[in-house]
């Protein structure tokens, strides 16, 4: 099994970089103990250091993805996970906990302004593929209860069974989302601005470290570029 960032992302990025990490066999926690949530209270307060502009989309770590939704088909209101997070912090609505694998790489985004997202290996059919769609993959998204189908010519994360998380980054899937009862996980940091590959960089290091110190688990990571697009995951 493997993730493959296909031409037509590449077609669309061709300067993009992704930061993976495989985590593997993970004892998972059902709630965050103290530590990871002081990270994540910290993180809310450091993500306020990214928004300076009086005009929240005009800021650079937000505007670099406005541009990038308008490269493809996005469902009305779509917007990188990122946006999303930082608007909850603008707003002074603090992003709480979850679990801890997920409180962890919520922490990273937040600390380094970047979208970052985790899948159930386990619970992929065939290979993992970042594309454009013709439309129609099968997708239910976390706290929806009906099937909310792709668009032709959407970039979504994609496997045999379906979509997997909806334009680019924006919303992930019921089926292969993180549970207290994941054992082997992805996860998955985007960077379009050339000006910040150091930052990806950073971003990940942190993230392995904290997945290792407070789960336990096996830490692979790998950087996906247009000169190298697939990585074995399984």
């Amino acid at each position: 099994m493997k993730f493959i960032a296909s031409d037509s992302f590449w077609e669309l990025f061709p300067e993009a970089e992704i930061g993976l990490i495989l985590f593997k066999d993970i004892k998972m926690e059902e709630k965050s103990n103290r530590e990871i949530r002081d990270k994540l209270d910290d993180a809310n307060e450091k993500a306020l250091d990214y928004l300076t502009k009086p005009v929240f989309s005009e800021n650079p770590v937000i505007k670099v993805w406005r541009d990038a939704f308008r490269k493809f088909k996005t469902k009305k209101g779509a917007r990188c996970s990122i946006e999303a997070l930082l608007k909850r912090v603008s707003k002074d609505k603090d992003v709480g906990s979850i679990n801890p694998l997920v409180d962890i790489y919520n922490a990273t985004s937040l600390n380094y302004a970047l979208p970052c997202g985790a899948e159930d290996i386990d619970k992929f059919s065939g290979d993992l593929k970042l594309e454009i769609t013709e439309g129609d993959d099968p997708f239910q998204a976390i706290g929806d209860d009906k099937n909310s189908p792709t668009l032709e010519g959407e970039l979504c994360y994609r496997d045999d069974k379906g979509a997997v998380c909806r334009c680019f980054n924006w919303r992930d899937g019921q089926r292969t989302m993180i549970t207290d009862q994941t054992k082997n996980a992805i996860l998955f940091m985007e960077n379009l601005d050339t000006e910040r590959k150091e930052d990806l960089r950073n971003a990940i290091n942190y993230l392995a470290e904290n997945l290792e110190n407070h789960l336990e688990g096996n830490v692979e990571i790998h950087f996906i570029t247009k000169d190298n697009p697939s990585v074995e995951i399984k």
